[in-house]
C-alpha cells in the first residue's frame, strides 16, 4: 500500500478496500454544507418563495437521493445499505443557509462520503432554485462534523 493510503495498493495503483474481515458496527456520520447568499435571497429561500416551489423540502430529497447514490459518483465507494439519512436546513444569520445531513448504517465501512455527498447536493440544490435570483451565492464549509462506529472510532471537529 503507498504511503498508508488504503486506496492505493503497492503499486500506487487506485483499488476498491477489501472490507471483507471489518467488523460490522452501527456507523453514523454528520456533514455540513452552507449557503451563503444575499439576504433577501436566503429570506425568500427559507420562506418557500421561489417561483420554482418548496426549495427546502426538494433540497432535503436531493440530499436524501444523493446520499443513497454515493457508490455511483464517488468511483471507489462501496454501495453501502443505509438505515438512515437525514437532511436538515435551516438560516444561520441574514445571509446563510447550514445544511445538516445525518448518515448511518450497519456494516462494515462508514458513511462519511454519504453525509458529505447529501449535504453537498442539499446545498447544490438550493443554488439551483435560486440562481435566478442570486447567481453569486457560494457552497461553502462543506465538511465531516462526526462520525462514530468503526476501526478508527469517533471523531468530532472542534
Amino acid at each position: 500500500m503507498a504511503q498508508g493510503l488504503t486506496h492505493l495498493n503497492a503499486r500506487g495503483e487506485a483499488h476498491i478496500v477489501d472490507i471483507a474481515d471489518k467488523a460490522v458496527t452501527r456507523r453514523r456520520a454528520v456533514a455540513q454544507a452552507r449557503l451563503v447568499g444575499q439576504p433577501e435571497t436566503i429570506a425568500t429561500i427559507m420562506a418557500g418563495g421561489l417561483k420554482k416551489g418548496d426549495a427546502l423540502a426538494v433540497a432535503r430529497i436531493a440530499g436524501i437521493m444523493a446520499a443513497k447514490k454515493t457508490a455511483d459518483l464517488i468511483p471507489l465507494c462501496h454501495p453501502i445499505a443505509l438505515t438512515k439519512v437525514s437532511v436538515e436546513i435551516a438560516e444561520h444569520g441574514e445571509d446563510a443557509i447550514v445544511i445538516i445531513a445525518t448518515a448511518e448504517t450497519t456494516g462494515q465501512t462508514g458513511v462519511e462520503m454519504e453525509a458529505l455527498v447529501a449535504a453537498s447536493t442539499a446545498a447544490l440544490t438550493l443554488y439551483d432554485m435560486a440562481k435566478a435570483i442570486d447567481r453569486g451565492m457560494l457552497i461553502t464549509d462543506i465538511c465531516l462534523m462526526e462520525k462514530s462506529g468503526g476501526k478508527s472510532g469517533a471523531f468530532v471537529r472542534s
